[in-house]
């Protein structure tokens, strides 16, 4: 009884250790961490669907945009692109021909807004992203 009793023990020591040490290990690869793979995959602007194309030319020139959500600051919860602080990221709708709502298409982009530092395109609605390349 006594060797099942130390076994009882050992187990949950080390599920309590691992709920315990689990959200450190997350935070470790979440934000600051540089090397996320938006960071590395990348699309030219050519390669771009023509609607995007269109959307980066308007980012450029400060709109008009056709809807009211473009240009909202973008809060990364995915934590997909690179760690910044609040309000760095802006999201910008790609749009998507015969959809009804604005689809899942995006363009964010970071920094100043007509001069952004990095844009990032997802046509997954943020299941995934790519680095804009001129």
């Amino acid at each position: 009884m006594a060797r099942f009793e130390f076994s009882k023990f050992v187990l949950t020591s080390f599920l309590l250790g691992l709920v315990f040490s689990g959200p450190s290990l997350v935070q470790a690869k979440g934000p600051g961490h540089e090397d996320s793979h938006a960071a590395t995959t990348t699309i030219s602007l050519a390669e771009l669907p023509r609607q995007g194309q269109e959307t980066r030319e308007l980012i450029r020139k400060g709109g008009p945009f056709a809807h009211d959500r473009d240009g909202v600051v973008f809060g990364n919860r995915e934590r997909l692109l690179p760690a910044k602080q609040r309000g760095y990221y802006r999201e910008y709708t790609v749009e998507t021909p015969g959809s009804r709502t604005r689809g899942a298409r995006r363009i964010v982009c970071g920094g100043p807004p007509r001069i952004p530092d990095a844009c990032y395109y997802t046509g997954d609605h943020y299941a995934s992203f790519r680095r804009i390349v001129e």
